[in-house]
This record gives C-alpha cells, sequence and structure tokens, in this order.
C-alpha cells in the first residue's frame, strides 16, 4: 500500500517502510513535501491539525518538521501563514495554562521557523524577550512576586534552551538583537535567587544551579561560533529556495501576571506559594553524574550534551505509552555521537527525580530493558557500570533514591535470569550490618526473593557464600502453639487456639467465633491473651498463600475490629501479625496493608507501632518498616484525593440535576400559560393533562436535585473527616520524628554531621581495625559511634524523604502542625529538613 501523507509527516527521518530504501533526510523531506502538495488543496485543515500534533509531540524531529513548512512556504503561503498562526496560538494556550512541555517545544519550534525564512528575526526576538520581561518582572520585590521564581526561571530556560536551534541565524541576521538577547539573560541571572536544592538532589554534593549551568553551556556555544553538531540543518540544502520565500510577521505573545502576592510575606505564606509554583513548573532534569565525564562527553561539547538530554526526555515524555517505540526512539537519535553513557545517565536521573520522577519507577525499568534489548551490544554494559559506579556512591546517595535504585535493580535482575557478578560485593558480608553498601545488597537479595523464591536466588549465589547469610529467612509462617515452639503460652492457650482452628475449619460465621471469644478467653484469659490467640491462630490457617491471608481477613476481619478498638490494641495487633511473619518481611508488609484497607486498624497504629522501640533500632539497617509506613500514608492520601474526585463528579451530577429541575420549572410555567389561555374545553383538557404532567416533573426533578444535594453533602462530609484524619497522621508521624531524633541527635555532639538527605561515611569506621587489636574496647566505642550516625543519617533522611513526597498535603495542615508539634523543642537539624523539603527555609 502507497504511503500516505500522513504516514510521511509522522516517520520522516526513519528508516522505515514508508520511505522505503531512502535514508538520507534531504529525501525524506523532499519526499514528503511532494505528497503533502498534492494532497494539501483538499486536505488543509487535516494537515495542519496532523502536523501540529507531530511537531508537539516528535520534538527531536523539529527541524525536519521546520524545513518541511519552509519548502511548503515556497508553495502555498497561506499555509505557512497558518502555521505561525497556529503556532502563536498554542504557545498563548501554553502559557494560560502551565503547560510547561508544550511551551518549550513551541519555542524552540519557532526559532527552526525562523531559521526556515517563515518567521523574521525580530518576530522571534520579540517572543524571546516577552518572555525574559515576564521573568524579570516577577522576581522584583516591588512589581512582582518571588516566590513564583521557578515559572521565571522556567521562561528564561526556554530562551535558553531555543537558542541552539537558532544561534548561528541569529548570529548571522540579527546579532544586536541576539547580544540583546544574551545581556537580558545575563542581567536575570544576577537578579534571581540561586537555587540551593541539597534536599532535592540525589547526590547531594552534585548540586548545581540548573539555570547557572545551562547558562554556562549556552555561553561556550557563543564562543563556539553557534556550532552545534546535535541540531540537524536540514534547511541549508533548500536554501536557496527558502530565501526568496515570503517571511511572517509572529506577533506578540501574552505572558499571564504571577499570583498576587500576600499583603504580609510570611516565611509560611512565600514557602506556600513556592511549592506551588515549583509543583506547577518543575526542573525538568536534576543532572545525576554517574560516570568520568571522558565517558558521558567524549568528542561533546557542553551545548552537545544538553541538546542530547533533551532529545532524551523529550522521548521518554511523550512516547510513555508506546514502550517499543519508545526504545526505537531512545537508541537511534539523529546525533552524530555515542551517546549511551549520556542515556543511561539521563534514564537514571529521571529515575532518581525528587520529589518524584514524571512516571512512576516501573516505567524506567521497562525502558531500561528494552534498550537492553535493542543494544545488546552496548547498553547492558552500560547499565552495569552505573550500577557498580552508584555502588561505589551508596554512602552519599539520597536514602529515596537508595530505595529505588534497590528496587530498580531487583525487578531488572528479574529480566535477566537473576544474573550478577556477586564475587564483585563479596566484601560486603565482612561490613557492618548498618554499612550502606551491604544494607543495599541485602535489600536487593530481600526483593528479588519476593520476584521469585528463596532456592532459586540462593542458587545464583551459589559461587559467593558469604552473601548467602545476607538472605532472609526462608518464607515460614512462626506459630507459637505447638508442642516444638510453646512461647510463653500455656496448655490452655494451646487448647484454645485449637479450638478455635476447629471453628474456622469448620466455617463458622465471624459472629459465631466472636461470641466465643467474648465467652471463653475475655473473661479467663484477657484482651492481650485473646488478640495474641485469635491472630495466631487465623493468620497461620491464612499462610499457605496471600489468597488464604485476604479470604481469612474478610471473612474474620470482624473479630480483630472488635478484639482492637483502642490505638494501644490495635499496634499490639500489628506486632503480633509481625511475630507470625517475623521470617517474612514482605507478607507483613502486606497484612498490615490489607488490616488498613478493611479498617480492622487505624493509619495511627501503624505510625505507633512503626515508632516502637523495637523498630526504630532497625530504622537503617531495614527498609520494610519505611515501606509499612509509606503505605499507610500513601493510603490515607489516596483516600482524601478519591472523595475529592468524587465530589467533583457529584457537584456535575447535581448541576446537571439543577438544569433539569429549572427546565422542568420552565415546562410548568409554560404549561400553566396554556391552562389560563384555554378557551374551549378541549384546549382546556390538554392544557390540564400538560400541567399534570409538569408538576409530576418538576416533584421528580426536585426530589432527583434534593437527593443529589444529599448525596454530595455526605461525600463532603466524608472528605472532611478524611481530611481530618489526614491532619491527625501528620501530626502524629511528625511528633514521632521530631522526638526520637531530638532525642538521639542531641546525645551526638557532630550530629550535624548527619546533613539533610546525606550519608557520608565516618572516617573513624576506617579505624577501627586498624585499633582494635591494642585497644579493643576503643574501637568498640567507635564502632558504635559510626552506627549512630548512620541511624541518625537514614532517618534525617526518611523525614527528608516523607516531607518531600507530600509537601503540598502538608502545607494543607500547615498552621496545626506548626502549633501542636513544630513550636515546642525540636532539634534544630528536624526542622531545618522540613523547612526545606516544604520550601519554607
Amino acid at each position: 500500500m502507497a504511503a500516505s501523507w500522513r504516514q510521511l509527516i509522522l516517520r520522516i527521518g526513519e528508516r522505515c517502510t514508508a520511505y522505503g530504501t531512502l535514508a538520507d533526510g534531504e529525501e525524506h523531506i523532499e519526499t514528503c513535501y511532494a505528497f503533502v502538495v498534492r494532497d494539501l488543496q483538499d486536505s488543509e485543515s487535516d494537515i495542519l491539525s496532523w502536523l501540529m500534533q507531530c511537531i508537539e509531540q516528535l520534538p527531536h524531529k523539529i527541524p525536519l518538521y521546520g524545513t518541511l513548512v519552509g519548502l511548503l512556504n515556497t508553495e502555498d503561503s497561506d499555509f505557512a501563514a497558518k502555521v505561525v498562526q497556529v503556532t502563536r496560538e498554542h504557545i498563548e494556550e501554553a502559557l494560560a495554562s502551565g503547560d510547561c512541555n508544550k511551551l518549550r517545544v513551541l519555542i524552540r519550534f519557532t526559532a527552526v521557523l525562523m531559521s526556515n525564512n517563515v518567521i523574521a528575526p525580530a518576530s522571534l526576538v520579540e517572543v524571546l524577550e516577552t518572555l525574559l520581561s515576564s521573568a524579570a518582572t516577577t522576581v522584583d520585590d516591588e512589581k512582582g512576586n518571588p516566590a513564583w521564581q521557578p515559572r521565571a526561571d522556567f521562561y528564561v530556560f526556554c530562551i535558553m534552551a531555543s537558542l541552539p536551534w537558532a544561534g548561528i541565524e541569529l548570529l548571522e541576521r540579527a546579532p544586536e538583537e541576539l547580544e540583546r538577547v544574551m545581556a537580558g539573560v545575563e542581567a536575570y541571572l544576577s537578579i534571581r535567587k540561586p537555587i540551593n536544592d541539597t534536599c532535592f538532589s540525589a547526590i547531594p554534593s552534585d548540586n548545581e544551579d540548573y539555570l547557572v549551568d545551562l547558562w554556562k553551556r549556552v555561553k561556550h556555544c557563543q564562543e563556539n561560533g553557534w556550532k552545534v553538531e546535535s541540531v540537524p540543518r536540514p534547511h541549508l540544502a533548500f536554501e536557496a529556495k527558502l530565501v526568496t520565500c515570503q517571511t511572517y510577521d509572529f506577533g506578540p505573545v501574552t505572558c499571564p501576571d504571577p499570583p498576587q502576592a500576600p499583603d504580609k510575606i510570611t516565611a509560611s505564606s512565600f514557602g506556600k506559594q513556592r511549592q506551588e509554583a515549583e509543583q506547577r513548573f518543575p526542573q525538568r532534569l536534576k543532572r545525576l553524574v554517574i560516570f568520568p565525564l571522558a565517558k558521558t562527553d567524549e568528542c561533546m561539547t557542553p551545548i552537545d550534551r544538553f541538546v542530547i538530554e533533551e532529545y532524551l526526555l523529550d522521548v521518554l515524555f511523550y512516547l510513555n505509552g508506546r514502550r517499543k517505540e519508545c526504545a526505537a526512539y531512545l537508541a537511534g537519535l539523529p546525533v552524530p555521537f555515542r551517546y549511551e553513557y549520556l542515556m543511561a545517565e539521563t534514564i537514571f536521573s529521571q529515575l532518581f527525580l525528587l520529589p518524584k520522577p514524571p512516571f512512576k519507577p516501573i516505567y524506567y525499568t521497562i525502558v531500561i530493558i528494552d534498550i537492553c534489548k535493542a543494544l545488546p551490544g552496548a547498553f547492558p554494559t552500560v547499565v552495569a557500570g552505573a550500577v557498580r559506579a552508584l555502588f561505589s556512591k551508596m554512602g552519599d546517595l539520597d536514602i529515596e533514591c537508595r530505595t529505588r535504585l534497590i528496587n530498580w535493580f531487583a525487578h531488572h535482575l528479574s529480566n535477566f535470569q537473576f544474573v550478577w557478578p556477586w564475587k564483585e560485593w563479596t566484601d560486603v558480608a565482612d561490613l557492618p550490618k548498618w554499612a550502606p553498601q551491604r544494607y543495599f545488597v541485602q535489600e536487593v537479595l530481600e526483593k528479588q526473593i519476593r520476584l521469585a523464591y528463596y532456592e532459586k536466588i540462593k542458587q545464583s549465589l551459589e559461587d559467593v557464600p558469604k552473601l548467602v547469610d545476607l538472605l532472609p529467612p526462608k518464607s515460614l509462617p512462626y506459630f507459637k502453639y505447638t508442642a516444638e515452639n510453646q512461647d510463653g503460652c500455656t496448655e490452655s492457650e494451646m487448647l484454645l487456639s485449637t479450638e478455635l482452628t476447629a471453628m474456622v475449619k469448620s466455617k463458622k460465621t465471624a459472629r459465631d467465633i466472636q461470641v466465643w471469644v467474648e465467652e471463653k478467653i475475655l473473661p479467663t484469659f484477657g484482651q492481650r491473651s485473646a488478640i495474641e490467640i485469635v491472630v495466631q491462630t487465623l493468620f497461620y490457617l491464612g499462610a499457605k498463600s496471600f489468597t488464604h491471608m485476604v479470604t481469612v481477613l474478610e471473612r474474620y476481619g470482624q473479630v480483630l475490629t472488635k478484639l482492637a478498638t483502642e490505638e494501644s490494641s490495635q499496634v499490639f495487633l500489628i506486632e503480633e501479625v509481625s511475630k507470625v511473619w517475623q521470617y517474612s518481611v514482605q507478607m507483613t508488609v502486606i497484612a498490615i496493608d490489607r488490616m488498613m484497607g478493611y479498617r480492622i486498624i487505624s493509619n495511627l497504629s501503624i505510625v505507633c507501632w512503626v515508632f516502637a522501640p523495637n523498630n526504630v533500632d532497625q530504622f537503617h539497617i531495614s527498609d520494610y518498616i519505611w515501606e509499612v509506613l509509606r503505605n499507610a500514608v500513601s493510603k490515607t492520601i489516596n483516600r482524601t484525593a478519591d472523595l475529592r474526585k468524587d465530589i467533583e463528579s457529584a457537584q456535575k451530577t447535581l448541576d446537571l440535576a439543577h438544569g433539569a429541575a429549572s427546565k422542568a420549572n420552565s415546562n410548568l410555567q409554560t404549561a400553566q400559560s396554556l391552562l389560563d389561555s384555554a378557551d374551549t374545553e378541549e384546549a382546556l383538557a390538554q392544557a390540564t393533562a400538560k400541567a399534570e404532567w409538569a408538576k409530576s416533573m418538576v416533584e421528580k426533578k426536585r426530589n432527583e436535585e434534593n437527593s443529589m444535594q444529599e448525596a454530595l453533602e455526605a461525600k463532603e462530609a466524608l472528605l472532611n473527616r478524611a481530611l481530618k484524619e489526614q491532619e491527625g497522621l501528620f501530626i502524629s508521624i511528625f511528633q514521632h520524628f521530631c522526638s526520637i531524633l531530638s532525642e538521639r541527635l542531641s546525645k551526638e555532639p557532630e550530629s550535624e554531621s548527619a546533613m539533610v538527605g546525606t550519608e557520608e561515611d565516618n572516617p573513624a569506621a576506617m579505624d577501627v581495625d586498624a585499633t582494635s587489636a591494642e585497644n579493643d574496647k576503643e574501637g568498640q566505642k567507635i564502632e558504635l559511634l559510626t552506627e549512630e550516625s548512620q541511624w541518625q543519617a537514614a532517618t534525617v533522611g526518611q523525614l527528608c524523604a516523607v516531607t518531600r513526597q507530600y509537601a503540598t498535603e502538608i502545607w494543607e495542615h500547615i498552621d496545626k502542625l506548626d502549633e501542636d508539634v513544630f513550636s515546642g523543642s525540636v532539634h534544630p537539624l528536624v526542622l531545618k529538613t522540613v523547612n526545606s523539603c516544604i520550601r519554607r527555609a
């Protein structure tokens, strides 16, 4: 089947069947141009719509699309004028809605239109200076609102990011205007406040202001005559045609004013607006340096690296729903460099983006797997090198990024038969249990068991028996009411457990078991023993599989709910569940999550259990406790989000019902008028019937409206309760964090070494082995201090992670948190961490 103009526009620049044997980009443009011109008269609006869609969603092909529009301008100037008009309209829409990606791409396309002589250089400069003026006004203390600097920074980023695509042409055709733009950018950088993103960087020591970094690259490009090897310049082959075409005035664009600054600017009011601005205009990339620059920047200038990063990020963003095409585009970018190392760094930078990546981490896992399959001779080696490099920096890696790395690595290995040269890391078995590298290997192995089974992972370690010791125990339930265990239980308790087992197996109802517990256990043994017997027995009976456990909770969850009505008893219930699954942290996490879902336990009881003394001592050596907390917070937030969606839907339904009721009233009035004006018996009968029908409809619609109003009010009441519950959850979390951290940080004179989001290795750990032979006691003391510093860093890191991720929800309750939590005697490092993460610093 012959290729259509749709296929040719979409596949331009690719090796594909649509272009047959044509591989040259210029030939693609000529072929596509010929097909489009042929159908332009009959399908102009469709071609325009499709072309703009491709420009906005395949931005790495913009130079090709710009040249195509330039050639079409030689044949049909009206069509080119419409492209310019639609581009300006889309830029206006993106500015008004705050659509960052759309605005950035369209500014780049505008620059390319100028390079193809479709618009005049003065028009492009006018657009850039409009953005620059808005940015400068925003950060002005008197005229603007400096809290919205993230938006101003983004506008200036768009300006600088477009220059590699138009710098040479601007230098040739409008050098003074180009110099004016560069001077304006430099002036803006001198008045804005530098960004300190330490607690938002995967490796805090690598933190650098992204706008300043880009400015250095643009300046280097300017000094190099604006030559950028990674930006195709297909228009040069058609320059003789393009210079004779008509150019168009792009027209002015209007930037919206920033939100009004509050009359009285406080740290809280400024921080809240700053956090909102960063959420709407986030940094696109926080560059993570994994490899030596000799590998990632081989033969590349600094601006080439930036351009290739832009290509990679565009493909990741716009092709997120088409994994195979995404991997193919990533592996075949139109650049004259090898960029596998840079591609790995960029993908990992997105995976580690804080507070959260643009897409779920599983997306980047799948992308890496697909690229490994697309480039089997190169990319797997690069990924392995990235893992080794990150492993060597494990002590510096942000605690949340470390968790993401653990989850990614385990999942990645599960797609490659769990093969890894573990011998390289054998020495971690000799490190203390709290050492970051040992922790990493231990958690990866535990996550792999979740994805496979114990024997499989143990077999993968057959060449490194030392690492087998890092495997968790086999996933078996612990049941205390057996002849082998008898862990402090009496014969009477064992008999009760046996009787309960028989009742469950005979499928007694929850009500029957509840009555039995109230009559046979509670009066004699008390509440705690009753919880022990019921939890141990039910969870042991449901231990065969996840499905069995869920079935037991669904059938007999009411029994547990009646037994544990107070927070303290719910904490004890969770503790008993963790004892049953003490050899399987995965089942512990799932069981607690399910019990919260069934409302057997509250989120507050989970928080209290997480911060129980036994668990606090494991904060730096195990992740599952934090996983339980993360699940509890996410579930609470999701409930609130779902209720908000329900209310929005109910409000729309109510509006429709209100409209229907109004229409029914109008019909009734019309029928009443007909009834009043009826002058014959027949007309009177018809008008009476219509009036009766109209009255019935009014009554019906009024009842529906009232019903919808009641439903909306009920949902709003549920939302208010959920928000109150959410507020109580955050108060409890931060109270516990403040309590344990303030207590333990104050004991350490060097506690400031456990800085926000960092985990620096303590040099004293290196001295332990050297001095232990001479003075064992002194060595033990140094090691203890080192472990304490790791505990502090891990706990502060988790505080940072929770605050970062839920900053928007925390701001909803900040007044109550300030009153109940942060107004007391809280360690300065804790306050600094929280304030930095919610942007109140």
